[in-house]
């Protein structure tokens, strides 16, 4: 991405930061915009800002970057009631659910977004979409046993499925030890069966599909700053 292009993402994070209260259990995102919001929190520690902070972190790289950036942490175990998560997204559509999972944390993504009391979601305008699926794969995570079988299942489902691959390319494992498949739907209509066959499936231990999760869609583009919450879209409002 181009300076301008992480530009959105990092505007939308810092404005998601400025919801963080003193005291607060927080959530930590993984990929690059929840890492811009990482960042924040810790200038804000660090100033002053906001004081008696303890992150949650939803993967090993963003464990390490908090603790980098001097972040007192904890773990779901000790801390099972959130006050607020920021994290980013793959894709939105106008009822804020989601697509997640491009940076490998889906299963614990989704599990500190449940335990939640605010959920919120920080993109560029880029990942404000129409209808999910038309755009961005679904990231699946399976087990490893028996990975084939599932990955005929899912396209039996319909999808065109591609195992993720590393850098030196083997299969990509999540920290959690599991593969991923990355599923292209031409478009899912129906995300609420989707997500039920998925969940209905042996060997299938989580799913990119966030229905219902996300409480506010902070987004960022040419034209400003947008703050959608489910509470009531209709007040979303550009600054």
């Amino acid at each position: 991405m181009t300076h301008a292009e992480l530009q959105h993402p990092r505007t939308a994070a810092e404005k998601a930061v400025e919801l963080v209260r003193s005291g607060m259990v927080v959530g930590l995102g993984t990929g690059s915009a929840a890492s811009f919001a990482v960042r924040k929190l810790a200038d804000n520690l660090r100033t002053g800002i906001v004081r008696d902070i303890v992150g949650v972190p939803t993967s090993g790289a963003t464990e390490a970057l908090a603790r980098e950036l001097a972040i007192p942490l904890s773990t779901l175990d000790e801390r099972p009631e959130i006050d607020l998560t920021i994290d980013g997204a793959d894709a939105v559509d106008p009822d804020l659910n989601l697509i997640k999972g491009a940076g490998g944390a889906l299963l614990r993504e989704k599990m500190l977004a449940q335990a939640s009391a605010r959920f919120v979601i920080v993109v560029d305008d880029s990942k404000l979409v129409p209808r999910l699926g038309a755009r961005r794969a679904l990231p699946v995570e399976v087990v490893p046993f028996g990975s084939r079988a599932q990955q005929r299942y899912l396209e039996r489902l319909g999808a065109e499925v591609a195992l993720r691959l590393d850098s030196a390319g083997d299969p990509f494992r999540t920290d959690n030890g599991n593969y991923i498949f990355d599923c292209r739907f031409d478009s899912i209509p129906q995300l609420e069966r989707l997500s039920a066959e998925l969940h209905m499936r042996a060997g299938i231990v989580e799913h990119g599909l966030f229905i219902g999760l996300a409480s506010d869609v902070i987004s960022a583009g040419d034209h400003g700053l947008r703050h959608a919450m489910r509470q009531d879209r209709t007040t979303g409002r550009t600054t």
